[in-house]
């Protein structure tokens, strides 16, 4: 195998790595506000303060997306 081939190889390797972390990443950041607000909407339905809760829990769910930012960029 050339130098040429091995050098290919490893800019894919750090292509799909990158594109990994990348989707890893938008896939916490869209999981953490879901929760939050299939939480609040049910919260509110059950008992029956909307859209208190589904606020405040959006909210919150945003706040737990960018403190998954924070941890991830710390991680690496």
């Amino acid at each position: 195998m050339s130098q040429n081939d091995k050098n290919k190889r490893s800019e894919r390797s750090e292509f799909l790595a990158a594109l990994s972390s990348l989707s890893q990443l938008g896939i916490l950041i869209a999981s953490c506000v879901i929760i939050g607000v299939m939480a609040g909407r049910f919260l509110d339905n059950l008992f029956g303060t909307s859209p208190w809760l589904l606020l405040l829990l959006s909210l919150l769910g945003m706040a737990a997306a960018f403190k998954s930012i924070f941890d991830f960029v710390n991680r690496k």
